[in-house]
């Protein structure tokens, strides 16, 4: 169930923020799927700076132990590939069976179905509310406009 969201726009970015979950300064959200399972998401900032997700790939199998910014898989979209690192230290509970056949979910769905991975343990403690995240986005964004000026 999804709760009130925060409208952000700034420059040419604009995003509806849900406050039922944390963000983090990596450009993940966590939402707490059940008491202490975290199921983790790729922000629509993450998403824009990616491009169109076209193939996600975990490394891991469920019940591996797993520490704030240990490699989980890999995501590649049109923009550019990446590693898929943790924003949850603990146990690794898997991945999102979902992607294996429809992965276009992650940028039809990204706040819902759209998920990539869910971990048993403890958030990033640089994890933010909503609020706390509009913050860093003004950060980022100012940072990297102030970059396109020289």
């Amino acid at each position: 169930m999804r709760e009130g969201g925060l409208y952000y726009r700034r420059s040419r970015f604009s995003t509806r923020l849900l406050t039922d979950r944390l963000y983090t300064p990596s450009h993940f959200w966590v939402r707490e799927e059940s008491p202490g399972l975290w199921l983790v998401g790729l922000t629509k900032f993450a998403a824009r700076m990616l491009g169109d997700v076209v193939d996600v790939s975990f490394d891991l199998a469920p019940g591996a132990e797993v520490g704030l910014g240990d490699v989980v898989g890999s995501f590649e979209g049109f923009k550019a590939r990446s590693d898929l690192y943790a924003v949850v230290a603990g146990r690794y509970a898997g991945a999102n069976q979902e992607l294996d056949t429809d992965v276009d979910v992650i940028d039809r769905d990204r706040y819902g179905r759209g998920w990539l991975y869910a971990v048993e343990g403890r958030v990033d403690p640089e994890a933010r509310d909503a609020q706390g995240y509009v913050a860093l986005l003004d950060e980022v964004i100012d940072r990297m406009r102030g970059s396109g000026r020289r």
